[in-house]
């Protein structure tokens, strides 16, 4: 990881939420039950959304500086948070040993994505499930063409971040059952519509 990566992306994360931001992360929180790991855990903006009905969380997370930034996070939490690993693509984990996955604004930066996914599947209980909440590839084809124009530039300064990932397809493509799935641009201006294509949804293994 870079300068950029290590020190400035975590922080840019951890101060942009907003209060549709904070609905939408919960939305995508709903449900999730038992052994949680969560993919992308940044600073924690999920831990306060977490129901009750989670057990423990084993948190996947790169970025030291991102874990260190939720460190008040963590410990006012009365869920058990543990870090489980520094890489999506491979998950430090047994199979078939969490109830559910989580994953908020992170597949569009884990570089081998379906790697990830087929992870997540690997580890998750028959039945358990992956929340979802991504932004990605838009139906609209003027912004499709845009957002093809701009990634190079978004992955070289947002950590690899891309903007053309169809999401539920990918989600399908590993395995999973998409069981559900909301796909909206979030209401911002038009002029951000690149980046702000959203997907919202909760995926099983069967």
């Amino acid at each position: 990881m870079g300068f950029w990566a290590r020190q400035v992306t975590p922080r840019l994360v951890a101060g942009a939420e907003n209060d549709a931001l904070v609905a939408l992360r919960s939305r995508a929180c709903e449900g999730l039950r038992g052994e949680v790991v969560e993919l992308g855990f940044g600073s924690g903006n999920n831990v306060g959304l977490y129901p009750v009905e989670v057990t423990r969380v084993v948190a996947v997370e790169p970025s030291d500086v991102g874990w260190d930034l939720g460190t008040a996070r963590r410990s006012g939490s009365p869920i058990p948070i543990v870090r489980g690993g520094l890489d999506g693509q491979r998950l430090e984990l047994d199979d078939e040993s969490v109830d559910a996955a989580l994953s908020t604004f992170t597949l569009c930066t884990i570089p081998d994505v379906a790697a990830a996914l087929s992870e997540v599947r690997r580890v998750l209980r028959p039945g358990g499930a992956l929340h979802f909440l991504e932004h990605g590839l838009s139906p609209d084809d003027r912004v499709r063409r845009w957002q093809h124009r701009i990634e190079p530039i978004q992955k070289r300064v947002f950590d690899g971040c891309h903007l053309t990932r169809p999401i539920d397809e990918l989600v399908e493509q590993s395995g999973l059952v998409v069981e559900r799935v909301e796909r909206a641009y979030a209401p911002m201006s038009s002029l951000m519509k690149p980046w702000i294509f959203g997907y919202l949804g909760r995926a099983t293994k069967t």
